[in-house]
């Protein structure tokens, strides 16, 4: 794996992800946001903030998969959540949770979590981009 993660000492301890992650590989792959569609575009969890999570986290598995990649070697990712307000987090974790259930590990690289007014259609709640370094 070229990412190791990292909780510094000095700094909160996250249970949803780790504050730094140190790359050491060769080539940098970054993944456009994904949001909720499934490989036939048709949009999952219309209202459902988890439903939507969960579908963003495993596009995401699939495009890391493509280039022999896994959530092991993700250095960042950066939420978009549309209206964000801190009483969503549980829903935000509960669709992280079901995704890391079904991939068979919890995707913690550091992340920015970002509200936004709105994103490419009304029907999306959240878009998750990554970035990942391999070998």
């Amino acid at each position: 794996m070229a990412i190791t993660l990292v909780n510094p000492n000095g700094l909160p301890e996250i249970d949803a992800y780790r504050q730094v992650s140190i790359a050491t590989g060769s080539k940098l792959v970054f993944i456009a946001g994904q949001v909720a569609w499934d490989a036939d575009g048709v949009n999952v969890g219309e209202g459902d903030l988890a439903a939507q999570v969960e579908q963003c986290y495993l596009n995401i598995a699939t495009a890391l998969a493509e280039v022999g990649a896994s959530f092991d070697d993700v250095a960042k990712l950066t939420v978009y959540v549309v209206d964000w307000t801190p009483d969503k987090m549980p829903l935000l974790m509960e669709g992280l949770g079901r995704a890391a259930t079904m991939l068979g590990a919890a995707p913690v690289p550091p992340a920015t979590l970002l509200g936004v007014a709105a994103l490419d259609v009304p029907e999306h709640l959240v878009e998750v981009e990554a970035t990942a370094v391999i070998d």
